[in-house]
C-alpha cells in the first residue's frame, strides 16, 4: 500500500492533543525527549491520549512498511526505546534525557496509575498471557485495578465484541500487547471506538511480565545489552532482528549522520559502526567475567576532559576494584611516568580481569559508544582527567583542540613507556597534521600495538 493510500486508511484516528512534551526527530520521526517522571504526569491528566514507542526493530519496519509508516505519527507521542534510539540522537547531535523503554517504564506508568485510582485492561499475547501479565501487574503495583484481559489470537478475531468489552469495563488505560506493527495498526484503526482515555502499544511486555520470556539480568541491562541477551536467549526467532536488523539500523542512522560532516567524523562512525556490530557478543562476555572476577559494576564511568576543554563521562570496562579512586591520591609516588600523569605498572588496584583487558586494551571498547555519541574519534589524544588538565604546562593545552580519541599517535608508540613530555609531542604533532588518512594508518598501526601489548599495563 502507498504511504498516502495508508494515511487515508487512518485519516482522523489521531487523538485530541494535550500538553505538550519535548520532542527530538530521529531518523525523521517525532520522539519524546522528556524524563520519564514528567512524561508518566501528562499521560496519566485525563486527556485521551495514544502512546507508541520507537527502537531500532521499529525504525527498520518504519522504513518498510508504509501502513505503520503512517499509523506512527496518529500517536499523541512516541517514546524512545532502547540504546540504538539513544545513538541514532547523539549522532545528529542530540542528547535523550532518558530511554523510555517499554519494559521499565509501563510498570513505573501503572505503579502511579495505582495511586491515583485508575484501571488497566490487557489486550494481547497467547491464550492466558494476559492474565499471568495483569497479576505481575497487581504485584508490582499494590493497589491496581484490573478491568479485563483478553489475548491477542482468538481473543481479538469478533473485534466489535472485543471492543465492547474493552469499553463496558470502564477501563482507564489500555495496553495493546500483539508486536509491532500489529498492534499499531490496530489501535490507529479502531481508536475511535475505544473509550479508554490512554491506550499504549507495549510490544513484548506481557511476555516478560508473565515469564514467558526470561529478561536479562540486571547487570546486561546496565552495560546496554539486553538486544545481546535476547539473540543469545532466542537466536532462531532474533537473528534476523538484532544481527542483521540492527547494522541495518545503524546503517540508516550512519547515512543520514554523513551528510555535512567532515571526512574525519565520517570515518568515526564507519569505523565505530563496524565494531559494534562486530563485537557486541564479545563485550557481553567481557562484562560477564568482570562482574564474576569482582564485585562491582562491569562499565567504568568517569569524567574526563574533551575537545576544547569540554568535560564528558568516558566509558571502559572496569579493570581496579572499586574503591580504585579512593586510594589513587595514596599511589601518585609509585607512578612510572615522569609528569602530571599517573601510571603504575604493579597498580594492586587493578583485577585478574584487568590486567588481561589492559594487555590487549579491551577495557577501552566501550569507547565506542563515547564516539557515536560524538564526545570522542576513533583517532585522537587519550582524554585526561580534570585533575592532570589543571596541571597541564601551556604547550600541553593545544591537545585538547581536537577530539580525545581511543587509539592515537601515543599509542601506537608504546604507550605507558612513553613519558609525559613526549607524550604531548606526540599529541601536538598529531593535532598539527591530523587527516582521514593519517587516521586510517594509525587504525592499521594499533592492531600490531594491540598484539605486541608494548607498554599496556
Amino acid at each position: 500500500m502507498h504511504f498516502q493510500a495508508a494515511h487515508a486508511l487512518f485519516d482522523g484516528a489521531h487523538t485530541t492533543p494535550g500538553t505538550a512534551l519535548p520532542i527530538t526527530e530521529i531518523l525523521g520521526q517525532p520522539v519524546v525527549n522528556a524524563e520519564s517522571g514528567p512524561v508518566i504526569t501528562t499521560l496519566l491528566d485525563g486527556h485521551r491520549r495514544t502512546v507508541f514507542f520507537l527502537n531500532a526493530h521499529c525504525a527498520n519496519v518504519r522504513a518498510k512498511n508504509d501502513q505503520y509508516r503512517a499509523a506512527l505519527p496518529q500517536a499523541d507521542f512516541v517514546l524512545p526505546d532502547g540504546i540504538g534510539v539513544e545513538l541514532a540522537a547523539a549522532m545528529q547531535g542530540e542528547h535523550l534525557a532518558e530511554n523510555l523503554n517499554g519494559t521499565d517504564f509501563v510498570p513505573r506508568l501503572v505503579r502511579r496509575a495505582a495511586k491515583l485510582g485508575q484501571s488497566v485492561y490487557l489486550l494481547g499475547g497467547t491464550p492466558g498471557t494476559a492474565q499471568a501479565a495483569a497479576a505481575r501487574l497487581q504485584d508490582m503495583a499494590p493497589g491496581l485495578r484490573i478491568a479485563g484481559s483478553r489475548d491477542g489470537f482468538g481473543g481479538i478475531e469478533r473485534t466489535d465484541e472485543a471492543l465492547d468489552e474493552i469499553n463496558q469495563s470502564g477501563a482507564d488505560i489500555l495496553l495493546v500487547a500483539m508486536g509491532v506493527p500489529l498492534q499499531e495498526l490496530w489501535i490507529t484503526r479502531h481508536r475511535a471506538r475505544l473509550n479508554p482515555n490512554l491506550v499504549l502499544g507495549v510490544g513484548a511486555l506481557f511476555d516478560f511480565l508473565a515469564g514467558n520470556v526470561r529478561r536479562a539480568p540486571g547487570i546486561v541491562r546496565r552495560v546496554r545489552m539486553e538486544w545481546a541477551w535476547r539473540l543469545a536467549m532466542e537466536p532462531r526467532r532474533m537473528a534476523r532482528r538484532y544481527l542483521i536488523g540492527n547494522f541495518e539500523f545503524l546503517g540508516r542512522c550512519v547515512a543520514q549522520a554523513l551528510g555535512g560532516l567532515t571526512p574525519s567524523r565520517s570515518l568515526d562512525l564507519t569505523v565505530a559502526l563496524a565494531a559494534m556490530t562486530v563485537l557486541a557478543l564479545p563485550m557481553l562476555a567481557i562484562a560477564a567475567l568482570v562482574r564474576l572476577d569482582s564485585r562491582g559494576p562491569a562499565l567504568f564511568r568517569q569524567t574526563r576532559v574533551g575537545r576544547n576543554g569540554v568535560p564528558f563521562t568516558v566509558y571502559k570496562f572496569r579493570s581496579m576494584t572499586t574503591d580504585a579512586e579512593a586510594q589513587r591520591a595514596s599511589l601518585l609516588a609509585q607512578s612510572d611516568r615522569a609528569g602530571v600523569c599517573f601510571k603504575a605498572r604493579h597498580d594492586p588496584r587493578v583485577t585478574r580481569v584487568g590486567k588481561v583487558l589492559r594487555r590487549f586494551s579491551l577495557d577501552e571498547l566501550p569507547q565506542i559508544l563515547n564516539v557515536m555519541k560524538g564526545d570522542m574519534s576513533i583517532v585522537g589524544p587519550r582524554p585526561a582527567l580534570p585533575e592532570e588538565v589543571a596541571k597541564y604546562p601551556p604547550r600541553a593545552l593545544e591537545r585538547l583542540a581536537v577530539r580525545p580519541g581511543i587509539t592515537g599517535l601515543w599509542q601506537v608508540s608504546g604507550r605507558a613507556a612513553i613519558d609525559f613530555d613526549r607524550m604531548i609531542d606526540l599529541d601536538t604533532a598529531y593535532v598539527r597534521s591530523r587527516s582521514a588518512l593519517l587516521d586510517l594508518m594509525l587504525i592499521a598501526m594499533t592492531v600490531r600495538a594491540v598484539v605486541s601489548g608494548r607498554g599496556a599495563y
